[in-house]
C-alpha cells in the first residue's frame, strides 16, 4: 500500500507549515524569552502565564477564540479586510498564526530557560572586555544558549506537525490548502480507511520517536543534571 496524493500533500503541507512556523517562532521568541528570562517587571508573570496558556487550554477552545478574533466580524479579522487582506480563517495564513500561538511555549521555554541558566558571569566577563550589548548577545548569549535553541527547534516542529485541534478549529479541511497529516488520519477514520490512517499513522508515531532520539542524542545536558 502507497501513499495516495492527497496523503502526500497532506504531509507536504505539514512540513511546511511545520518549518514557518518554528522560524517564526525561533525569530520572535527569542527576544521575549530573553525579556523574561532576564526582566524583574510585574509584568513578567502575566506574560509568563500568556506564553504558557496553550499548554493548559484544550487546543479547540484556542481554535474557536482565534476564528472569531481573526473571523470578518473580529477585531483581527476587520482590520486585515480594511488592509485588503481578507480574512485569515480557513487559510494557510491563518494556520500559520494559529501555530505560533499554540506552539509559542515548547519554543519560548527552552530557550528562556537556556538563558537563566548562563547566568550573569559571561555578562560581566563580556563587559569587562568592553563589547557593546548586540556583540555580546550574540557572541557570548547565543553560543552558550545553543542547547535551548536545539530543544526549542525540536519540540517546536514537532508539536506543530502533531496538531489537530487548532489547525482543524482555524483551518477547516480544504484539501491541498488547509488539510494537515492529522486531519488526514481523521477523515481515512471517518471513511473507514483504516490502512491509509494506518500508514500515515505509523509515520507520525516513527516520526515522533525519531524526533525524541535526535533531542535526547545530541542535547543530553538534561540526563547528565539528573544524573
Amino acid at each position: 500500500m502507497h501513499l495516495t496524493d492527497p496523503n502526500i500533500s497532506a504531509v507536504v503541507l505539514t512540513l511546511e507549515l511545520a518549518a514557518l512556523t518554528t522560524l517564526i517562532l525561533l525569530l520572535i521568541g527569542t527576544p521575549v524569552a530573553w525579556w523574561l528570562a532576564r526582566t524583574r517587571s510585574w509584568l513578567k508573570g502575566p506574560i509568563g502565564a500568556f506564553v504558557a496558556l496553550p499548554l493548559v487550554l484544550p487546543p479547540s477552545v484556542i481554535g474557536f477564540y482565534l476564528l472569531v478574533t481573526l473571523g470578518p466580524n473580529g477585531p483581527i479579522g476587520k482590520l486585515t479586510q480594511v488592509l485588503g487582506l481578507g480574512t485569515l480563517p480557513f487559510t494557510f495564513a491563518g494556520l500559520v498564526v494559529g501555530s505560533v500561538l499554540y506552539s509559542m511555549p515548547f519554543v519560548v521555554q527552552p530557550i528562556q530557560n537556556a538563558f537563566e541558566a548562563i547566568g550573569e558571569r559571561p555578562l560581566e566577563a563580556a563587559a569587562t572586555l568592553r563589547a557593546s550589548p548586540l556583540d555580546t548577545f550574540f557572541s557570548v548569549i547565543l553560543p552558550l544558549a545553543r542547547p535551548g535553541y536545539l530543544t526549542a527547534t525540536v519540540m517546536g516542529f514537532a508539536h506543530t506537525v502533531g496538531e489537530f485541534g487548532v489547525v482543524l478549529m482555524i483551518g477547516g479541511n480544504i484539501p491541498e490548502k488547509t488539510r494537515l497529516v492529522s486531519v488526514q488520519i481523521y477523515d481515512h477514520v471517518e471513511a473507514l480507511e483504516y490502512a491509509q490512517a494506518h500508514w500515515l499513522a505509523a509515520g507520525m508515531v516513527v516520526f515522533s520517536l525519531l524526533v525524541l532520539i535526535t533531542l535526547y542524542t545530541l542535547n543530553p545536558t538534561g540526563r547528565r543534571k539528573n544524573s
